[in-house]
């Protein structure tokens, strides 16, 4: 049996994602795939904020969530951002189902020690509403937003961070995290930049130390390297084409596979 397939899908890409993307989506669902869809939104969050003129502040690629910018977040994560996609693959033929992480404690998380305000650390996943939704034949589309043990507080998670968590809690067959460059890129002696087709846990942090990983791509690559040390087989780091998203579900080489182990021998 065909194991479930994660799919994050960044703030900065969602208004690049083409129509042929989510009739992916849909052709792999009608073809029996269990899909899950983790999405951010972070330039929408951004336009939000300048609206109510609150200025984003950032540290290591993450987000500072103050207590005005946390309404913002769940405002534009559990409202506009989680329908539009919902709605986008209706139209293309998918049966979806948006939630947040708060809606039945599905991400529990405790606030961070870093200065990042009301972000969150995840503590437990408790896969029994997007379970649920998938045996009821709806692709769960997610925002990754968490509440405390208690219920009282609620805080905001990376969404690559909350894909990778999900993907290891359902022990997920892949991890595809979309995004606005063909993979991790390292660059050449030429001046240009080739996309590393596999790599490990390893190299990742040798490729953080030297900077070839930086930014954005931080958090990408050590939420992939969590899901790894919790069991998903594999991540994949590509663009949000129909081409790449079929392909990686068919097993072909595209973007960057990143495993806890590769063999570059062969």
């Amino acid at each position: 049996m065909q194991g479930i397939i994660v799919i994050k899908c960044g703030g900065s890409t969602m208004d690049q994602l083409p129509d042929s993307f989510f009739q992916a989506i849909a052709r792999l669902q009608q073809e029996g795939r269990q899909i899950v869809i983790v999405h951010g939104g972070g330039p929408a969050i951004n336009n939000m904020l300048d609206r109510v003129q609150i200025v984003p502040q950032f540290v290591d690629g993450l987000r500072v969530t103050c207590e005005d910018t946390l309404r913002v977040v769940e405002m534009v994560l559990c409202g506009s951002i989680n329908k539009v996609l919902v709605r986008r693959l209706t139209q293309a033929g998918a049966k979806a189902w948006g939630v947040s992480g708060i809606d039945g404690q599905t991400l529990i998380a405790q606030k961070t020690a870093k200065p990042l305000g009301w972000v969150g650390e995840i503590t437990k996943v408790d896969t029994t509403i997007p379970q649920a939704i998938l045996a009821q034949g709806y692709v769960p589309v997610i925002a990754p937003l968490s509440v405390s043990e208690d219920g009282a507080d609620t805080y905001n998670i990376n969404a690559d961070v909350a894909a990778g968590a999900i993907a290891a809690a359902l022990a997920a067959e892949k991890l595809i995290m979309v995004t606005d460059v063909p993979g991790i890129l390292r660059p050449q002696a030429d001046g240009t930049k080739a996309v590393v087709a596999q790599t490990s846990a390893a190299e990742i942090q040798d490729m953080i130390q030297s900077g070839i990983i930086s930014g954005g791509m931080i958090p990408k690559v050590q939420a992939a390297l969590d899901a790894l040390g919790e069991g998903v087989d594999q991540v994949v780091i590509c663009r949000g084409t129909a081409e790449d998203l079929l392909g990686v579900c068919a097993g072909e080489a595209v973007g960057t596979t990143v495993r806890m182990n590769v063999n570059h021998a062969n």
